[in-house]
């Protein structure tokens, strides 16, 4: 079995947890999630933790309990604590500002990009060239992060374009003659 699927899953207080059926949906002071699982996995819930129970042992329920495991214990963090990505504009005259539920991105194009903002999600600028991405489910917060960051993506030989902070850009050498 995976070792990770084995792992119990420390509930905070605050915290509430709720089965039913297959699904398992967790509430916070961030906000709720909710996660159909297979049928094969089943939740175990002892005083302050939640365990993964398989019920047929065959390799593949085995894996899936370890990644079930995974994604449940990032419900639970981003329902107490959120998760966060921050993203930078490199370049000249490349901006990024809120206005209303949409981000609005001038990245040297004719035109500024504008990209609406999921509800379950918030985007903070804190100056023109900073974007923050914050939200409580995990894989959301990655999207969007990579969606915008798609909009202008580095370019190799100059850096400009959309990168996540603190991302290491190699640049390339340009040609000789």
């Amino acid at each position: 079995m995976s070792r990770v699927g084995k792992r119990p899953i420390p509930i905070p207080k605050g915290i509430s947890v709720e089965f039913k059926d297959q699904s398992v949906a967790i509430q916070g002071p961030r906000g709720k999630l909710h996660l159909e699982c297979p049928p094969a996995l089943g939740f175990v819930r002892t005083e302050g933790s939640l365990s993964i129970a398989v019920q047929s042992s065959n390799r593949q329920n085995q894996a899936l309990s370890g990644t079930i495991r995974a994604i449940v214990a990032n419900m639970v963090e981003g329902v107490s604590r959120g998760f966060e990505r921050r993203l930078e504009l490199v370049g000249v005259g490349y901006r990024a500002q809120i206005q209303g539920r949409s981000l609005q991105l001038t990245l040297g194009y004719s035109k500024p990009v504008i990209y609406p903002v999921p509800p379950e999600i918030t985007i903070e600028t804190p100056s023109q060239t900073e974007i923050v991405i914050k939200g409580c489910d995990r894989q959301r917060v990655g999207q969007v992060a990579a969606e915008i960051r798609s909009l202008r993506r580095s370019d190799p030989y100059k850096g400009k374009g959309v990168r996540y902070a603190g991302e290491v850009l190699k640049l390339k050498e340009t040609k000789k003659k």
